[in-house]
This record gives structure tokens, sequence and C-alpha cells, in this order.
């Protein structure tokens, strides 16, 4: 059946390619996501707690399934709740939805959101570093390799506005700490919106970053409700929030209202009675159902429906998840226990960033000390900064073990396998 919420311009693709296929163009690409090697490795990276630790810790792959699945039942809930403005051959096509959530932490390198601060500052000479922005590049430059080269997997355009969760450029600020696309990219908004100027619209920052697809709204979304509530029990689960650490908070905290308050007594209760995680499990139907659909107009709105919706969330739920993230930054991300495996983590991409670019920029005859692929792909390119940029794409790419396997293999006389380059 036809869905009329989309046209030829939302499922054009980056380059030209075949239509001759069962599948929808929004079920290729979250197959293509799906089948990745990029995809498969998110379960070797940093949610909250390190992977395999324990083996009930959410991954950034168990991470992202879920987002996808919370994507999926808001767009369902969308089309379903009284007084839709979608029906059946008109509504928000729940494939790209998840095709967009599976997608939308691919850039993320080990070691978390600490890598992705870590890889900033030693890139912030040579373009920057950040997750999404390196998203965006897995999917349209590194997806696929041949003998001797590496192209993206051709994502839709709706895929490609989906992730773009920001828009500004990393040259658009004095000092980019993070939310910007590399300035290379400028190319694939131009792509998006068909050559307007965005920034004739929008200034750069927060305003341009806050104008987004209605998927990427619901992807977004997908993302705070798996964040806010799922990381919670894991951190209970770990003992890093418990009903004496609670009560603490509270105590010393001066400005919370009654109902925010609540909110951390509701808690206490829970894990009293045992039944967190039954409780919490039932809050993400709740964060689904607040949602609700409004029509806006703008610039682009009369070109796609992508922009011709918003999605408006309950301000009562918005703080209770903001609550929610408060007690996993204050009582989990400050912890010494992560700051130690952060400082470690940095610490092990530092020294490997390092030797490598000493290694490849240094010299005119440098060592192999990267698998073959990737150490002939820096080789042949003759530009420093596009050098630099590939030996980043390397490290960002490495799961959390892979990293302190290499800085071992780097630096640990005792520690050798010299089968295990690949």
């Amino acid at each position: 059946m036809q869905n009329n919420f989309y046209t030829n311009f939302d499922t054009t693709r980056l380059r030209e390619s075949r239509r001759d296929d069962y599948r929808s163009i929004f079920q290729i690409d979250r197959d293509r996501i799906i089948y990745s090697s990029e995809f498969r490795r998110l379960q070797g990276k940093t949610q909250v707690f390190l992977p395999g630790e324990f083996d009930f810790y959410r991954t950034r792959l168990t991470h992202s399934i879920e987002v996808a699945q919370i994507g999926r039942s808001i767009c369902n809930y969308l089309l379903k709740m009284e007084r839709s403005p979608f029906n059946d051959n008109f509504y928000i096509d729940p494939d790209l939805v998840e095709s967009i959530s599976l997608a939308h932490d691919l850039g993320h390198p080990p070691f978390g959101h600490a890598g992705e601060r870590t890889l900033n500052k030693l890139m912030k000479k040579h373009g920057g570093f950040e997750g999404n922005a390196q998203t965006l590049r897995l999917l349209t430059e590194i997806f696929y390799r041949g003998e001797n080269s590496r192209r993206g997997m051709n994502p839709s355009r709706s895929l490609i506005d989906g992730v773009l969760k920001y828009k500004s450029l990393f040259r658009h600020f004095d000092n980019p700490k993070n939310h910007f696309l590399y300035d290379h990219q400028e190319k694939y908004l131009d792509f998006v919106f068909d050559g307007a100027d965005l920034y004739q619209h929008f200034s750069p920052g927060r305003e341009v970053n806050s104008f987004s697809s209605i998927e990427c709204q619901i992807m977004d979304w997908a993302d705070d409700t798996s964040y806010a509530i799922n990381d919670i029990v894991d951190s209970i689960s770990a003992g890093f929030i418990t009903i004496i650490k609670l009560i603490k908070w509270l105590d010393s905290q001066d400005n919370l209202s009654t109902v925010e308050t609540g909110y951390v007594e509701e808690i206490i209760e829970w894990l009293k009675k045992g039944e967190h995680k039954r409780r919490f499990g039932t809050l993400v139907g709740t964060f689904i159902q607040t949602c609700k659909i409004e029509e806006r107009e703008n610039f682009f709105s009369d070109k796609s429906n992508r922009y011709r919706y918003e999605l408006v969330i309950d301000e009562e739920i918005k703080r209770r998840a903001n609550i929610y993230k408060r007690l996993s930054v204050e009582l989990v991300f400050l912890s010494p226990q992560l700051h130690q495996m952060e400082f470690k983590g940095n610490y092990m991409i530092s020294r490997v960033f390092e030797v490598l670019c000493d290694n490849y920029l240094g010299g005119d005859s440098p060592k192999n000390l990267l698998p073959d692929f990737s150490d002939k792909l820096i080789r042949e390119q003759d530009d420093e900064k596009k050098r630099v940029r590939l030996i980043c794409d390397y490290i960002a790419g490495m799961t959390d073990a892979f990293t302190v396997k290499t800085f071992k293999r780097l630096f640990d006389p005792d520690f050798s396998y010299l089968a295990d380059l690949v």
C-alpha cells in the first residue's frame, strides 16, 4: 500500500541505484545497517559500564536496539492515537525510524562520551571529532570497502536527515566541544535540503541544531527515554544507585521542586519493595504515550512532510526524564570508579593516536603499524589533514577491548600476539 507521507524527494539516494527490490527504500537502509560490521562493533562499546564486566549491562548495541524498538512504538502510537493526522496511507514510516535509531550511535568511539571528548581534543587542529558527525561519515563514506578504497552505504535522503541531530559545522565555533558536523560534510546538508541555505533561516548553534525532521525528533525522544530509564536500571543493578545514596542526594539538593523530589522518593519506595525493574519498564510505555503531534510551518514544510510535523512531549514527563538524567550523571558518571575508567581509556586513546600520527606523518618510511587495508589507505593519501582523519577513523571504529589490546601490543613489552593483527 502506498504511503503518501513520502515523495520521491524523500526516498532519493545520495547516488543513483537500482530499484528492483522487494523491500522498500527504508527497509534496505535498515538491513544494510544491521548487517554492517560497524553495527556489530557496538556490542563492544561502552554505554554506561565497560562491556564484558557483567553480562547484563547494556552496551551501545543493546541500547541502539532498545531505541529502535521505542522509536517504532512511537510511530505506531502516533498512527493509532485519537485525532491522529495520520492514516493507513499517510504515516511516519517505522522502518525509517528504526534505521535512524539503529544508526544513531554508530560513530561513537571506544569508552563512550569520554572517548569522544578525548578524540575531539586530539583532532582540534584537524577538524575535530564528534560522534554524530562520525555516524554521518560512516553512512556516506566508510561503510563498505573495496580492494583499495571505501564508500558509504548510499543512504536515502531521509536516513541522512534523520541522523543529522546537529547541523552546525566545526568552523562555526571558536572552540567546538560537541554538537557539530565536520566542515567537509556541508555537502550532505546541501543534499538533504536540496541546496537551500540552512543558515539563512537559522543561526549556527542551538537554533539550527533544534531544526530537525519528525523522524529525527522521534529518534531523539526514544534515545532520551532509553537513556533516562534504562541507564538508571543498570546503575541500580551495578550498585551505583542505592536507597542510601538517593536519600543523601536528596538531602544535598536545595533547588528541587516538590514534584522533582517526589520522583526520587518514588524510586526509593520501588527499591524498598523490590519492584524497580517492573516500574521502570512500565514507564517506557508512559514516555511513549506522552507523545503528541502538531503541524508547523517553516521554509521546508512545503517541500517535505518530514518537516511539516513536530513531536510534542508533555512537560511533566520531560521533568521526570531530566531528574533521572541528573541522577545518572551525579551518582554514576561523576563517581570515582567511572572517572578512573575514563582516565585509563582516555590515556590509551591518546597514546595510540600519538604514536600513529608520529609514524604516518613524521617520516618517509613509516612502519606498518596498522592492518594492510588501513595502512595502505593512509599511505596513499598525500594530504596530511586527511591522513590524520583516516587515523581518527581507525581509532573511532575500535571497540573498548580492541583499544586495550592495541595499546598493550604497542607499549607493553610482555604482550604480543603476532597473528591477531587483522
